[in-house]
């Protein structure tokens, strides 16, 4: 489990296909500090460390992780926000967040707020998963790229996020840009509550 706060940027120094599997190799400050099936989240993606050599540690992609997030387009050189799980009894900064990406949106728009930027992205919308609570909320929480998140001016299939300076620089939305595609994961108490109004409905 994971609190959203991004704690830097990861590097992509490796990729390796292995059948329908990626194995990813990244480069950090805090590699040193990594163990063998600890989970770190990736762009919002929990993944678990398989190796660690040389200054920096592995992950495997199975198939379905890549068909429902945007770490298939990595690439070499390309950064990644990670974030280490929660300790217990520590603060809860941003929101609880699962590391079990729901899917992609696409960036449509950026707005400089002189002094912030204001992100607008774009998901696919569907009916019945909307009924189960997949779905931006006003000022509720969602986790984009693993960043947890406040939501502004949502739509149907729309959402906006605000950016302060520290996030932008600190994590890869100084890299977002229209066009972008980012993982998304909806807030798990509304998916939770969305389930149980619908089983009282039977």
């Amino acid at each position: 489990m994971f609190s959203g706060i991004i704690e830097e940027c990861a590097t992509v120094v490796a990729i390796q296909k292995d059948q329908e599997n990626v194995h990813l190799t990244l480069r950090c400050s805090f590699v040193d500090e990594l163990k063998i099936d600890q989970s770190v989240s990736h762009n919002g993606v929990c993944l678990t460390v398989v190796k660690i050599e040389n200054g920096t540690y592995t992950v495997t992609a199975m198939k379905e992780t890549l068909d429902r997030s945007n770490l298939g387009q990595l690439g070499v050189g390309d950064e990644v926000n990670v974030e280490r799980s929660m300790m217990l009894g520590g603060r809860l900064d941003g929101h609880i967040v699962q590391g079990h990406v729901d899917g992609t949106a696409v960036c449509t728009d950026v707005k400089d707020m002189y002094g912030s930027r204001a992100y607008t992205f774009r998901y696919k919308y569907d009916a019945e998963m909307a009924r189960r609570g997949y779905f931006a909320v006003d000022k509720g929480s969602i986790t984009v790229n693993g960043v947890s998140l406040t939501v502004c001016n949502p739509t149907f299939d729309t959402f906006e996020v605000n950016i302060i300076p520290f996030t932008y620089d600190v994590t890869n939305f100084h890299s977002i840009c229209p066009g972008t595609k980012v993982n998304i994961e909806f807030d798990i108490i509304g998916k939770y509550i969305s389930r149980y109004a619908m089983v009282l409905q039977k």
